[in-house]
């Protein structure tokens, strides 16, 4: 299920609503019309099929490598489904909200994104090397350069802690483990994927593959062999 996350930007947010609720914004202004122009999206993903007091709690708690915001609060607005709610005093209220209106950062980068047992899905990210750790579960990156001016970017230490296998890679002859990233490669820098890019990989890896821990555990190449004393 897609689902998009948009908060207030303070910058200008030139009457103070955030974190107010449809009743404060009424008596604020004297309308509960919700402004999309002062929003920015702060995520825009696939999640597991759930509820909105779900998502509340999930984005509370656990959060999503891909979520650029603070933890879900009043004002904040959910779109999924065609629908927009709006994070209100108490629950949720659907709301009118056009999403052409909101803004998000320039710095972007259009990626694919491979989490285990899912097929992958086009997302973005902040070009940044804070964000694309946190995009494969924080660490250092490990970038595989794929020849055809693709890489695939992982969590360099995934199988150390103990991440679930995601991918068989045969052009490495190895296991990929925990979610990772797709982009392009710039160079010295990573870059947004093409169109034909985004589409040749959402093909390869469409179907996920099932890997066992054992699978996981032997791809470590690391062996601990006990001394006699």
């Amino acid at each position: 299920m897609r689902v998009k996350i948009y908060q207030v930007n303070p910058y200008r947010d030139t009457n103070h609503v955030k974190f107010l609720s449809t009743t404060q914004l009424q008596e604020l202004l004297g309308s509960d019309q919700i402004d999309p122009t002062i929003y920015d999206e702060v995520f825009n993903a696939e999640v597991d099929e759930m509820g909105l007091e779900d998502l509340y709690a999930k984005f509370n708690s656990e959060y999503h490598p891909l979520f650029r915001g603070h933890s879900l609060s009043m004002s904040d607005v959910v779109c999924m489904q065609g629908k927009a709610y709006f994070c209100d005093f108490v629950g949720f209220q659907e709301i009118p909200f056009d999403e052409t209106k909101t803004q998000k950062p320039e710095n972007l980068m259009r990626i694919l994104y491979v989490e285990p047992h899912k097929p992958p899905y086009e997302a973005e990210i902040p070009d940044t090397l804070e964000a694309e750790q946190k995009a494969v579960g924080g660490g250092l990156i490990e970038p595989i350069y794929m020849g055809d001016g693709v890489i695939l970017v992982g969590n360099e230490e995934s199988k150390l802690l103990g991440m679930e296998g995601n991918r068989y890679i045969p052009e490495t002859d190895s296991i990929m483990a925990g979610s990772f990233f797709i982009c392009g490669d710039g160079g010295e820098t990573f870059r947004s994927l093409s169109d034909a890019e985004a589409a040749e990989y959402m093909r390869i890896f469409e179907v996920p593959d099932e890997i066992t821990p054992e699978e996981v555990e032997e791809d470590t190449g690391f062996y601990f062999v006990g001394l006699e004393q």
